[in-house]
């Protein structure tokens, strides 16, 4: 024991070992603090050359030590400021669960800063308010969220430009059906400049791949609900892949090592470190228990109890500060494991009870650390070095260049084509049942359009409606898909990666071939069964009004998506509304039967089944002629023009293709009411939160 404690090392660090010394507070660790380190193979590559846009001063590394930055030539130099995040008396609050009920509170007057070169730790027991302070930060609290308080950056306040933060997600949303390379590689298109070769980006991608170790797993599936694919971790790893591509100015991670064993958390956060320090990046982690060696990572604490400071400031002082407030850290006994073994009050009833010695609970534990913090050897401190970064300042941020329009557009609409190819829940399934429905459905009503009899008349409605009916509502089969893609679009879209208007027509050029052809292929076998009009230019019409239904019906539930993105009750609020709109289809009751107020005005006339079936039956019956059911006469017989108008109640005002314009125009109309209600949530929310900002300035 005498040689332990001497010996300079922290007390829960292991043996040295003579190949890779270890490194500590003070040591300097050449492949982690001081960006002096290798990439993946030993292989010194330096970003400098595909990203020239990003040359900093030096920066300071561990203990002082400065990191020269990469030489480049002076024509590729633009300035990048470092950033210098600071937030004083942060207050978040939520309203009480009972209708009134008083808002309860998450954060507390929560103050700190962190600075170009760093990484700061945000540390606490579960359910303290870790994310919600880095959501704060990154300006992404939900709805029915109220903070106050003042975050600045750089002394102002100030929107990041397009690659200057980037936010890696507790929840890895990801393509399942992507392989490790190509989430990656398609990402680096949307996020790389369109001048930069598609060789380099190759080559970029494939290094960042092998810094986070994911080397082996490179064409790995990621794997989903469907398929097995890569673990928890490289899930982990490839979502801050992802995220690190453009080696952004300020970097929020949130739990960046949960689901990693104890050698892939050190390495993920020392290269993550390294790279601070060589970039000159400040980076913000929400870390939930970090190993011994990965503590030793972090340049500062920020240490919080359910919504209260404990403790910020240097991790190296954050041992000397437990053991002044009277907990002092045992030896052998990993520093973070301490901290949060003082401050969870989870189990202090079993404390209590086991404690045959008077022992101090968690809850007086923390009284005495918030108090001991509130000291001016530390408060006082945090707040001196927040004033003093408010007064340094800084150049503006410059957006960043990115991609196109078009190559977006482009990347976006081939990534979609492939994840709906390999995704089987996506079309093919609802292929089959298509297939078999249309054999049901045309071996059912086999060859009713042959025979012209005047009951022929009702079983060629019947088969239109059920047509139009069923395999639309079917629509509703590949909810569950696009909701994943939705959670994919706003995680890349608070990102910056790409805008609404890429997405939405991203997603109806890809799905368009698709829907084709699962209108066409059961479509044919379910017209030709069943002897409906024959005609080329009729059977034309059958697929594309079809196809046209499906397409519609998409996007009706991409508004329920982005509004509901619960799968299950998406599918039951999509079920709902489009069995509401059936009902007023035409056919259950005649238009003239319907009862006007809400039925029929405006109900009837913003169903889209209103158009499509009697585009059916203009298609069907206009051309063709039937007996009557009228006895006293032998040989008469009724026009189909007579049974649009007088049967059916059909508006002949305009021709059949009108109907297939209309429902055109009711699918761009909910497209564009998807884009809309994704940019309204982003304009309202912002203005709601510079509302409550206004009193704190």
């Amino acid at each position: 024991m005498a040689a332990t404690s001497s010996s300079p090392l922290p007390r829960w660090m292991p043996t040295p070992s003579p190949s890779r010394p270890l490194w500590r507070w003070g040591g300097g660790m050449p492949d982690a603090r001081n960006g002096t380190g290798t990439g993946a193979g030993g292989t010194d590559w330096s970003l400098g050359r595909l990203f020239p846009w990003q040359r900093r001063p030096a920066v300071a590394g561990v203990d002082g030590v400065e990191v020269a930055p990469t030489q480049r030539a002076a024509t590729d130099i633009v300035d990048d400021p470092g950033v210098l995040l600071t937030w004083e008396d942060v207050c978040v609050t939520v309203a009480g669960g009972a209708y009134g009920g008083q808002p309860v509170s998450i954060l507390r007057g929560i103050s700190g800063h962190a600075g170009p070169g760093e990484v700061l730790a945000i540390m606490g027991p579960s359910g303290c308010g870790k994310t919600t302070l880095l959501d704060t930060l990154a300006g992404r609290l939900g709805p029915g969220v109220n903070e106050t308080g003042l975050i600045l950056i750089n002394g102002r306040r100030e929107k990041l430009a397009f690659g200057t933060s980037a936010y890696v997600t507790q929840d890895n949303m990801l393509m399942s059906t992507m392989s490790v390379r190509e989430a990656v590689y398609y990402s680096a298109q949307l996020q790389l400049p369109g001048t930069m070769a598609a060789a380099e980006k190759r080559t970029h991608t494939d290094g960042v791949i092998r810094e986070m170790g994911l080397g082996d797993a490179m064409d790995t599936r990621i794997g989903g609900r469907m398929t097995k694919g890569i673990s928890g971790g490289q899930r982990k790893r490839l979502t801050i892949c992802v995220e690190m591509l453009t080696r952004p100015r300020l970097l929020f991670l949130d739990e960046p090592t949960s689901g990693l064993d104890s050698a892939a958390s050190y390495h993920v956060m020392s290269h993550i470190a390294r790279v601070a320090a060589r970039e000159g990046m400040t980076v913000v982690a929400a870390v939930h228990q970090p190993s011994g060696d990965v503590f030793d990572l972090f340049h500062s604490l920020c240490l919080l109890a359910y919504g209260r400071t404990i403790f910020f400031g240097a991790a190296s002082d954050a041992t000397q500060f437990f053991s002044q407030s009277g907990f002092p850290c045992p030896q052998l006994r990993n520093p973070s494991d301490h901290f949060l073994r003082t401050i969870n009050k989870d189990f202090d009833e079993e404390i209590v009870e086991s404690s045959k010695a008077r022992r101090k609970t968690a809850a007086e534990a923390i009284d005495i650390l918030t108090d001991a913090y509130q000291s001016p050897a530390y408060s006082e401190k945090t707040m001196n070095q927040i004033a003093e970064m408010k007064g340094i300042g800084g150049a503006p941020f410059r957006k960043r260049k990115q991609a196109s329009f078009s190559t977006k557009l482009f990347v976006l609409t081939r990534r979609s084509f492939v994840n709906m190819h390999r995704d089987i829940g996506y079309y093919w399934m609802r292929l089959g049942v298509y297939l078999g429905t249309g054999i049901c459905l045309g071996t059912i009503f086999y060859q009713v359009g042959h025979g012209h009899s005047y009951s022929s008349i009702q079983t060629r409605c019947e088969v239109i409606m059920y047509t139009t009916a069923l395999l639309t509502f079917m629509a509703i089969g590949g909810f569950p898909s696009f909701v994943e893609d939705i959670k994919v679009f706003r995680r890349e879209r608070l990102s910056g990666h790409y805008g609404v208007a890429e997405f939405v027509i991203s997603n109806t050029l890809s799905a368009t071939p698709y829907l084709a052809a699962i209108s066409v292929i059961p479509g044919a076998m379910l017209y030709y069964l069943t002897g409906l009009t024959k005609g080329a230019d009729n059977f034309a019409y059958f697929v594309i009004n079809l196809c046209m239904c499906t397409l519609l019906v998409e996007s009706m539930m991409m508004i329920i998506a982005v509004i509901i993105p619960d799968f299950l009750m998406g599918i039951i609020v999509g079920a709902g509304v489009q069995g509401v709109m059936m009902l007023n289809g035409g056919f259950f009751r005649l238009p003239n039967e319907l009862p006007k107020p809400v039925w029929k005005y405006p109900c009837y006339y913003i169903s889209f089944h209103k158009y499509a079936v009697q585009g059916f039956y203009k298609n069907e019956f206009i051309g063709q002629t039937f007996p009557s059911n009228q006895l006293v006469e032998k040989n008469v017989t009724i026009s189909g023009l007579q049974v649009l108008q007088e049967k059916l109640q059909v508006e002949m005002g305009y021709s059949k293709w009108v109907n297939i314009a209309i429902l055109c125009g009711m699918m761009v109309v909910y497209r564009m009411m998807f884009f809309a209600i994704v940019k309204i949530t982003e304009e309202v929310r912002p203005k709601r939160r510079g509302m409550k900002w206004k009193w704190c300035k």
